[in-house]
């Protein structure tokens, strides 16, 4: 019997963030991340309910060939580059895109043979300090590659933003400063915004924007709300109620017993836990809601199941509790748990049933 946690998706959400992404960025095409199986909420149909997105973004070759091989014929980036002979083979059989950001790179291009030319993205690192060449290199590495016979031009470039979360951080401006100086006298496609850039920095928007976490409807803003920014939740993560329990004041609940009924209540017990992908470390207080009425866990999140208050709440045995969706932001758990939606949805496990509505 599968597990009854089930995650839907939302792809009309999908789709009206998308909107939101262009009513942004009016003057710039989107390339749609779609890394890490959508942010976990599946690569495939993700992808084609963002049909109308002008690129796709995916970390490596593997992640390309999938949609290749699944008729999608929109340009395609691989972020994090190719690696090796063989991947740059296959980006050139299949028409993928990829980042140059290292001096092997470049010797693998030179060195090469290939069936069709490619075409690279130049990343700089004007700060992130994670992956691409000093912007003072930006000239040279752009002619160079361009004068290269496996490379089809223009060779486009781009950069990625170190904390553009934080609105009062002014390392967002440093950096747009330090790549406008990089690119000077390039004729190219550029390409700087992440979803805090199209959402909170003008400044970043270029030729393209990469919007990600925006378009599964949590806000990229620490402290942010995905509704003020106009953003629909795309997952709803949810999981029936299989027992209503009556404790005593002063009984405790779970493993560790790290927190006791005040008073004698009635409490919930819900057939999800970390094994299905929510998070362990969630306190007591992290907020849930049983049949559209919002109340908190208590106790230790286990393996298969979560403790909840149900003081004030009408419920019954197979009443269903979303942990988070549209009663309950990925943002507030993620809050309450100490880390950040991307891993939340990113790490919804496989074992939940995982249904896909227009």
């Amino acid at each position: 019997m599968k597990r009854q946690a089930l995650a839907r998706i939302d792809l009309g959400a999908l789709r009206h963030n998308l909107r939101r992404v262009r009513s942004c960025a009016p003057d710039s095409r989107v390339m749609a991340v779609i890394k890490a199986e959508a942010y976990g909420h599946g690569m495939l149909p993700v992808a084609q309910a963002l049909s109308d997105a002008d690129a796709f973004a995916v970390s490596c070759v593997e992640e390309a060939q999938a949609l290749r091989e699944a008729g999608f014929a929109q340009r395609i980036v691989c972020l994090q580059g190719v690696q090796g002979s063989d991947e740059l083979m296959q980006a050139a059989r299949h028409d993928i895109e990829f980042t140059v950001h290292q001096e092997s790179h470049l010797q693998l291009l030179e060195d090469s043979s290939l069936p069709r030319p490619v075409t690279p993205w130049l990343k700089i690192d004007t700060g992130m300090h994670r992956l691409g060449f000093r912007p003072e290199r930006a000239a040279e590495l752009h002619a160079r590659l361009a004068a290269m016979t496996q490379v089809r031009g223009p060779v486009p470039v781009m950069t990625h933003l170190a904390c553009a979360d934080d609105r009062e951080d002014d390392t967002t401006a440093l950096q747009v400063e330090r790549f406008d100086q990089a690119i000077t006298g390039l004729d190219t496609e550029l390409s700087i915004a992440n979803s805090a850039g199209v959402l909170g920095w003008p400044d970043t928007l270029r030729d393209w924007v990469r919007p990600g976490i925006m378009l599964y409807g949590s806000s990229p803003f620490l402290g942010g709300r995905a509704a003020d920014d106009g953003l629909r939740p795309v997952m709803t993560l949810s999981a029936p109620l299989i027992a209503v329990r009556r404790l005593r004041a002063g009984e405790p609940i779970g493993y560790g017993a790290t927190w006791a009924c005040p008073e004698d209540m009635p409490v919930g017990i819900a057939a999800i836990g970390y094994g299905d992908g929510y998070p362990r470390h969630a306190p007591s207080g992290t907020p849930v809601s049983v049949n559209g009425q919002r109340t908190r866990l208590v106790g230790r999140v286990s393996m298969d199941m979560v403790a909840l208050d149900l003081r004030g709440i009408e419920a019954r045995v197979g009443e269903p509790v979303e942990l988070w969706g549209n009663q309950v932001s990925v943002d507030e758990v993620a809050a309450h748990a100490g880390t950040i939606s991307y891993q939340l949805l990113c790490g919804v496990a496989g074992r939940c049933q995982e249904l896909h509505f227009a």
